[in-house]
């Protein structure tokens, strides 16, 4: 028999959503059936593009009975005001990293869709793709032995060399934490559990920016938010790990993500893509070792919310569901919280490790 595809609306139109698009139609039971933005002229441009029969604005969008679920992906500061609206209106809600840019704003969230009976879901879904998925299934192997420490670096120069608007980067809700935190700190949670305490320290090291892409080349940004970060962080299951996220630095050549255990080490592939390479050393090896994939490849944008369609017929918790959306974004603000208050931060939240995906299942299904 046949099951009727979770009809969505798709909220923002720019640049990121053309990977929604795409990565959507790879899963049978997805169909984006309309979408909105504030400039409505490009939603009924996209719309046409990707053959959606309807666009308007978000009002319209979230009048329509047939619209089950909402992928919000406007910009980081809205991302809360969306997800509440799209919930007032009986939706189930995904929304784009960071699910929202405070602890308290993600928490309300969190809780007005429980009241409602609903889900919310939220980016990034890049760990249940091929290489993250691979990884934890030799963690849960014990290929490394016991976890005790990992480390992670995203070290880059900034977006306003190659970014058509990268203002909101340097604005309230941007900087490195908040814009690739999500990807690091939810990688290391699927890998080694919730986060109990964060420290770090924080710094701006230029007060402006100069745009030099097209179309806004010779702009100057000021820059309002950190934009270096060290970060320590204290796991309930023991492991300690170190993030450094940089929007100040001339690359050097870093690992993204490494765990390290007792009897090995593992090369994490980055985060921020589905089919990374994984390499492991085991004590006593030379060098580190290429590892086959346990997972299908080809994962793409959209498996989050194609895991929570899944999810909802059967009434099993989807993976990048709220509470581990609610515990990232208070170890993001916990990261900027720790310098200025000049303290560790022991957090309140916790969250369930996300199931492992299973390795047997194709690229385009999640389990029932």
């Amino acid at each position: 028999m046949s099951i009727s595809p979770l009809q969505i609306g798709l909220i923002g139109c720019g640049k990121i959503s053309g990977a929604y698009f795409k990565g959507c139609k790879a899963y049978p039971g997805l169909q984006i059936a309309g979408c909105a933005d504030l400039n409505v002229d490009l939603a009924r441009r996209v719309a046409a593009e990707e053959g959606v029969p309807f666009a308007g604005t978000v009002e319209e969008l979230l009048a329509r009975p047939e619209i089950e679920l909402v992928i919000n992906l406007t910009i980081p500061a809205a991302h809360a005001a969306i997800n509440r609206q799209a919930l007032a209106a009986g939706k189930h809600v995904y929304c784009e990293k960071p699910f929202a840019l405070t602890a308290a704003d993600t928490l309300a969230v969190v809780d007005e869709a429980a009241a409602a009976g609903l889900r919310v879901g939220s980016a990034p879904d890049t760990f249940l793709g091929a290489g993250i998925q691979t990884a934890r299934h030799l963690i849960d192997a014990g290929e490394i032995g016991r976890p005790i420490a990992a480390l992670g670096f995203m070290m880059g120069s900034g977006h306003e060399s190659w970014h058509p608007n990268p203002a909101f980067y340097y604005q309230a809700g941007g900087g490195p934490m908040l814009d690739m935190g999500p990807y690091y700190v939810t990688a290391l949670v699927n890998l080694l559990g919730p986060v109990t305490r964060v420290s770090g320290m924080t710094q701006t090291s230029f007060p402006t920016r100069t745009i030099t892409s097209e179309p806004r080349r010779g702009e100057v940004i000021n820059v309002e938010v950190p934009t270096h970060y060290s970060t320590s962080l204290e796991f309930a299951a023991g492991a300690t790990g170190t993030l450094v996220m940089s929007f100040d630095t001339v690359p050097f050549q870093l690992p993204n993500l490494v765990v390290y255990g007792t009897t090995g080490t593992l090369r994490v592939p980055d985060p921020n893509v589905f089919d990374g390479e994984v390499q492991i050393r085991r004590r006593g090896d030379p060098d580190f070792t290429p590892v086959p994939w346990t997972h299908a490849l080809g994962r793409e944008r959209g498996s989050g919310v194609a895991d929570l369609a899944a999810a909802l017929r059967s009434g099993r918790p989807h993976r990048a569901n709220g509470d581990l959306a609610k515990h990232v974004v208070e170890v993001l603000e916990a990261a900027a919280r720790s310098h200025s208050e000049a303290r560790h931060i022991t957090l309140s939240s916790t969250c369930e490790r996300p199931a492992a995906v299973p390795p047997t299942l194709p690229a385009g299904e999640f389990e029932p």
